[in-house]
């Protein structure tokens, strides 16, 4: 039986602690500011709340304090405060931040850290990046690998042809941020909202253009050994023409408290969601020009006895299935560990990555 803090009583952090709660192998706290927050959480006898203000270190600390591991479920720009207490108790960190900056911070309080900083743990960066890493050791020779993700509505009805579906904080920061990628050969910077491109799945049209984040530490890993590599996030086709006029044309980019308040009062959430996966490598293998593509959809379902949506299962599924494979000492436990280092079959089997794999959890879209 371990310890595990949570820290964050958000969507997100409420799946993780039912996840892993109901496994019967985790005693879980959920640690929030807002005692508002934590009150909507399910009970669960392996559920315990504290309300703490994690800009109050000691406070912090000492909730970490004899803990086996600390999962960070907070706004991306607060993640940094948890990784610097988690170094500081010898705590094994764990987070979903897809800001380049915490993780480069998070790497460097890993380089002295007696427990291990695993950050990016959730869907993009995370689950995808293990699929990319993947699929470039299908071949002898890799020379592309694009990757594409969507959390996305099943039934869209505004001209945005979107709902919200996780952190909108996280969301503006992935439209607003720059984004990398590898450019013949060379890491660069590109900008996030271009380079749009159209695609079908499953009779679906999509587009897909930059955003900021979602390669990981892939980018570095596979830097020198492709020649092209790139992250796009999946929507509906329109979006992100709008998207770019409230940003560029309304200036919204530089206000961010105004279009964070737009979204939330303007779309609606929704638990009828479905995350799109789209990565395609291409390479050589015994010398002929292959390609080799995995494609899957996750819808919202039921999970640990409540529903939950595709974005919910998806994310939580990532840092439960790295915590699990951490506690079973498959995972190194000192040091900066990235998603990449994870073997697919190893995510796939274990009980909470399991439901990426649509033979082993059918989730109906109609559930």
């Amino acid at each position: 039986m371990q310890d595990i803090v949570i820290i964050g009583a958000g969507k997100i952090g409420g799946a993780i602690a039912l996840m892993l709660a109901a496994s019967g192998d985790y005693r879980v706290t959920v640690a929030d500011r807002s005692a508002e927050q934590l009150a909507g959480l399910d009970n669960h006898p392996m559920i315990a709340t504290a309300t703490v203000d994690i800009t109050d270190r000691a406070a912090l600390e000492a909730l970490l304090k004899n803990r086996f591991a600390v999962l960070s479920a907070a706004p991306f720009h607060l993640t940094g405060a948890i990784a610097e207490a988690a170094a500081a108790t010898g705590t094994h960190y764990l987070d979903l931040t897809e800001d380049v900056a915490t993780t480069k911070r998070v790497e460097e309080l890993a380089k002295d850290a007696d427990s291990a900083f695993i950050p990016q743990c959730g869907l993009a960066p995370g689950f995808i990046s293990i699929v990319g890493h993947d699929l470039t050791k299908h071949f002898d020779k890799i020379d592309s690998l694009r990757m594409r993700v969507g959390a996305l509505p099943q039934y869209p009805s505004n001209a945005l042809n979107y709902n919200l579906t996780w952190s909108t904080d996280g969301l503006i920061n992935e439209y607003i941020e720059p984004c990398e990628a590898i450019v013949e050969g060379r890491l660069v910077t590109v900008p996030a909202m271009e380079e749009r491109e159209e695609f079908s799945l499953d009779g679906v049209t999509y587009e897909a253009f930059n955003t900021s984040g979602g390669l990981g530490t892939l980018a570095r890993t596979l830097d020198g050994r492709v020649r092209t590599m790139n992250y796009r996030t999946i929507r509906y086709p329109g979006h992100q023409a709008i998207m770019k006029a409230l940003l560029n044309d309304l200036n919204l980019k530089n206000r961010r408290d105004v279009l964070k308040d737009l979204f939330e009062n303007a779309l609606p959430a929704t638990l009828q969601d479905v995350v799109v996966i789209f990565v395609t490598a291409c390479g050589w293998k015994d010398n002929r020009y292959l390609q080799e593509t995995y494609a899957n959809k996750v819808y919202a379902g039921p999970v640990a006895g409540r529903k939950m949506s595709a974005i919910q299962i998806t994310t939580a599924a990532g840092i439960c299935t790295v915590l699990d494979l951490l506690a079973e000492g498959r995972l190194p436990r000192k040091g900066f560990v990235r998603q990449e280092e994870i073997a697919l079959p190893d995510f796939l089997e274990n009980r909470f990555g399991r439901v990426y794999d649509p033979d082993v959890l059918k989730i109906a879209k109609a559930s």
